[in-house]
């Protein structure tokens, strides 16, 4: 069982990137996936220069400090708060609906941080404790996503003679932007023999929910694969995000036992265009070609599964790929920057490709230097993930940068926790495949990967994936 460290809760501020998997081919590589840039993952910081929640606590005890000289200290704080406002510094007190057409923490805004987990059903498991599991586990998501805690009496209005109904770690935080979102993976409808079809979904199975294939860079540690379940956390407060997995695990207790985790700071793509574009651990922008929520005929197209698509009971949801990639930082930091930014086809400053332009300029893989050579080298991550190097493939990322403490060596365990939507998984190994070729795949290890099939929204009274069951 995996259980990562709480590294990321503090580090508050890396919030740029380049994206992996899908949207565009562009500077984030992570071997995963391809978007234009896609190296690592998703994450958003603290935009625009925002103020973090750490900084405004700083504000606040400055603020007191200078209110017993006088009220210019309480005048500061206001001012800061404003500025904070005014920079895009995300509102502790916004709070994202959890029903509805689709799962939120998919198209939603990406956030500041991140807690994924995976977990196995319980042996001992049947089809009436699955769905009373997928119940209980809806009925509290509800809730936390609202800023409130698991059920009524909560951390401690309950008996003092039996364990709280909240572990109570989130008492007097607001809701943080938390969305939570979960999947099922390929073990839920058992191993294809009949004998093993406990829950009685064989029939139901998704015909694309199959495990990946072997992609170039695949180092994969078994401990951190796989997964009958899985759960999204994302927030803008890391204990936010931190409570809500802790507590949907712990109501697993009996049912379902955690594979695996994975705790994330800094989105490595932006999902909305009112986001600023982040910065992976390669210290490249990421996400700047990433599908955005407002292009709702590319995402109807490339992210959500069709009601004409099989099978019925997914429409409207999604196949999300997850994969730890592994990034080899201390090889990396001794490379050229010229060399860096040919391996990605992009700035590394302003994130513009090297054909010219701006950061969201088109890149241009015919235009050439005073020598003839392409200004994008046919093997620049730019040019591999790149929709046009790809049939026209897209897909939307949600990746976040991660760092694990060290190794036995010394060297960070560090990297992208690459998670990308899409209608197909083929659009996912489709772009994998084709920077197999990726000169960034020296620095980069993939160490973890799954896939789950996310249902479509949930309505009123309805538990998740409940159409899967009728």
């Amino acid at each position: 069982m995996r259980s990562s460290r709480r590294v990321f809760p503090f580090a508050q501020g890396v919030s740029d990137g380049t994206e992996t998997a899908g949207a565009n081919g562009n500077t984030r590589r992570g071997g995963d996936g391809g978007g234009d840039g896609d190296v690592g993952g998703d994450g958003d910081g603290v935009e625009g220069g925002g103020v973090s929640r750490r900084q405004l606590l700083g504000l606040f005890g400055a603020g007191a400090a200078g209110a017993a000289v006088g009220a210019a200290g309480g005048a500061s704080v206001a001012t800061a708060l404003a500025n904070a406002s005014a920079a895009g510094a995300p509102d502790p007190s916004r709070a994202y609906a959890f029903h509805g057409a689709h799962q939120a923490g998919i198209t939603t805004p990406a956030q500041d941080r991140l807690h994924f987990a995976a977990f196995d059903t319980d042996a001992s498991l049947d089809r009436d404790g699955l769905i009373g599991l997928l119940t209980d586990w809806t009925n509290a998501a509800a809730r936390l996503t609202q800023g409130l805690e698991v059920e009524e009496g909560g951390a401690v209005g309950g008996s003092d003679y039996a364990p709280p109904a909240d572990t109570g770690e989130a008492q007097g935080l607001p809701a943080s932007g938390l969305t939570i979102t979960f999947g099922f993976g390929s073990g839920l409808f058992g191993a294809g023999d009949g004998a093993s079809d406990r829950f009685g979904l064989a029939a139901r199975r998704p015909p694309l929910l199959e495990p990946l294939p072997r992609f170039q860079g695949d180092a994969l540690v078994p401990e951190l694969t796989g997964g009958d379940l899985c759960i999204q956390a994302c927030a803008d407060d890391p204990q936010v995000a931190v409570h809500a997995i802790r507590n949907l695990s712990r109501i697993a207790f009996g049912r379902a036992t955690l594979r695996w985790s994975q705790l994330g700071f800094g989105r490595t793509s932006s999902t909305s265009t009112a986001q600023a574009t982040p910065r992976n651990l390669f210290g490249f922008k990421d996400g700047t070609a990433n599908v955005k929520s407002e292009e709702q005929a590319a995402v109807d197209e490339h992210v959500w599964v069709a009601a004409s698509d099989e099978p019925a009971w997914l429409a409207g949801g999604s196949y999300l790929v997850a994969r730890r990639i592994r990034m080899i930082i201390e090889n990396w930091d001794r490379v050229q920057l010229g060399e860096q930014e040919q391996l990605v086809g992009r700035s590394k400053g302003a994130g513009a490709p090297l054909s010219g332009g701006t950061e969201f300029t088109e890149p241009d893989f015919s235009a050439e230097g005073p020598t003839g050579a392409p200004l994008i080298a046919p093997t620049a991550h730019v040019a591999l993930a790149h929709p046009s190097a790809n049939g026209g493939t897209r897909m939307l990322r949600r990746g976040y940068n991660f760092v694990d403490g060290n190794d036995a060596l010394g060297r960070l365990d560090a990297g992208l926790f690459f998670l990308s939507y899409q209608r197909s998984p083929q659009q996912f190994i489709d772009v994998q495949r084709s920077l197999a070729a990726d000169g960034l795949n020296e620095y980069l290890r993939h160490v973890g990967s799954a896939i789950f099939a996310v249902p479509g929204g949930i309505a009123e009274g309805e538990f998740v994936g409940q159409a899967l069951f009728t």
